[in-house]
C-alpha cells in the first residue's frame, strides 16, 4: 500500500466506519491515528510504572510521530516522549518486493518521519528484506550512515539467524544497557527451525548481536525469566537486550487469549481477517475489551512479558489506522 494515498473529496465526507459486517452497526467518528497514539502511550505508562527502564518500540506507522500525520507536521511530543525507539521495515530493501531496492520517493518519505524521531532522541531500528550479499552490505552501510540500527533479513518469515555476514555488523563485546548502546540487532520472530526451547536458546547464545527481538512464546509455552536471563548474554560475554514482540493492531487466533467461539464481529471489535497473514484479524484497537487483553492488569499480554524479565516490547501493526482510514 502506498502510504501517501489519501482519502480526499467525497470520501472525507463519507468517513463512516463499522467494526462488523452489519451495516446497521453505529459508525465510528474517531481520529484513528490519535486512538493508536493513545494506545501506545497508555501501554508505555503502564509498563514504565512497573519498570522505568522498560523499552517501548512501535514498528511502522511512522505518521504518528507528527501531529497531523504529514511529513511537514510538527513533532507529536506526547507520543515521542512515550517511546524509546521506532522500528521501520523496508526502508532500503523490500518495500515493493523482497531483495528489491525501495523506490527513492518512498524512501525519502519514510526518512522524513525517521528524522523527526532521531531529532527527538528516539532510536530508529530498520529491517530490510534482502538476501543478495551486496544488497545486504548496502543496507547495513546506508543505515549506518544515517545513524540507524539495522538488520538485513534474508527471510520475510524472520525464521533464521543469517549466515551472512559471518559476524554481526558493528560487532562488539560491550555491555548493552540501553537502546542507544546497541549497534546491531537480530529479529528472530519465528522459531520453527528449532525443535526445542533449548535449541533456540543455544543458537542465540552463540551469537554476538546486541539486541534480540523475539516472540515470548515457543510452541504456546512462555519463555521463563531464567531462560530470558540466559539469552541476555552474548557469546563474547557482553550483555545484550532482549525485546519481546507483541501485536496490538491485530488479534491472532494462535495466541493464548483467543477463544474458540470468536469469529468476525463477535466480539464486536474483531474485524476482517488479514488476507496476507492467515489467522490474523484486524481489531478495533481502541476498544476497552481488546486493550485489557494487551495491558493494564495481571493477566494481560504485556504483564506476562514484564514478569519474564524482557528489556522491552516491540509493538506491531501500529499502522492499523490505515485499515480504518
Amino acid at each position: 500500500m502506498n502510504m501517501r494515498t489519501k482519502i480526499i473529496g467525497l470520501f472525507l465526507a463519507l468517513a463512516l466506519f463499522s467494526c462488523s459486517d452489519d451495516e446497521e452497526e453505529p459508525a465510528y467518528d474517531k481520529d484513528f491515528k490519535q486512538e493508536m497514539r493513545n494506545f501506545v502511550i497508555n501501554i508505555s505508562n503502564y509498563a514504565k510504572q512497573i519498570d522505568p527502564d522498560f523499552i517501548i518500540i512501535p514498528q511502522n506507522g511512522q505518521e504518528l510521530v507528527t501531529t497531523n500525520g504529514e511529513e511537514d507536521g510538527s513533532p507529536c511530543l506526547a507520543y515521542l516522549n512515550a517511546i524509546d525507539g521506532v522500528g521501520r521495515e523496508d526502508l532500503f530493501y523490500g518495500y515493493d518486493d523482497d531483495n528489491i531496492a525501495t523506490p527513492l520517493e518512498e524512501r525519502n518519505y519514510l526518512m522524513s518521519f525517521l528524522a523527526v524521531c532521531e531529532n527527538n532522541y528516539v532510536e530508529v531500528l530498520t529491517t530490510d528484506y534482502c538476501w543478495t550479499h551486496s544488497k545486504m552490505d548496502d543496507s547495513y552501510s546506508q543505515n549506518n550512515i544515517n545513524g540507524f540500527i539495522s538488520y538485513a533479513a534474508p527471510e520475510r518469515e524472520l525464521n533464521v539467524i543469517p549466515d551472512y555476514p559471518l559476524n554481526p555488523y558493528n560487532e562488539n563485546s560491550s555491555d548493552i544497557l540501553s537502546l542507544s548502546d546497541a549497534k546491531n540487532f537480530l529479529y528472530l520472530l519465528n522459531p520453527e527451525n528449532y525443535s526445542t526451547k533449548q535449541q533456540f536458546i543455544s543458537a542465540i547464545q552463540q551469537t554476538n548481536y546486541d539486541l534480540l527481538i523475539m516472540d515470548c512464546f515457543f510452541d504456546d509455552i512462555l519463555f521463563t525469566s531464567d531462560e530470558i536471563t540466559q539469552l541476555k548474554i552474548k557469546q563474547n560475554g557482553g550483555q545484550r537486550l532482549v525485546i519481546s514482540y507483541m501485536s496490538i493492531g491485530e488479534a491472532e487466533d494462535y495466541r493464548y487469549y483467543w477463544q474458540n467461539a470468536w469469529i468476525v464481529g463477535n466480539p464486536a471489535w474483531i474485524e476482517n481477517e488479514n488476507p496476507d497473514w492467515e489467522g490474523n484479524y484486524k481489531v478495533c484497537y481502541w476498544d476497552p475489551e481488546w486493550q485489557a487483553i494487551i495491558y493494564g492488569n495481571n493477566n494481560s499480554y504485556l504483564k506476562k512479558i514484564l514478569d519474564a524479565g524482557y528489556n522491552g516490547v516491540y509493538l506491531d501493526i501500529i499502522d492499523a489506522f490505515e485499515y480504518f482510514e
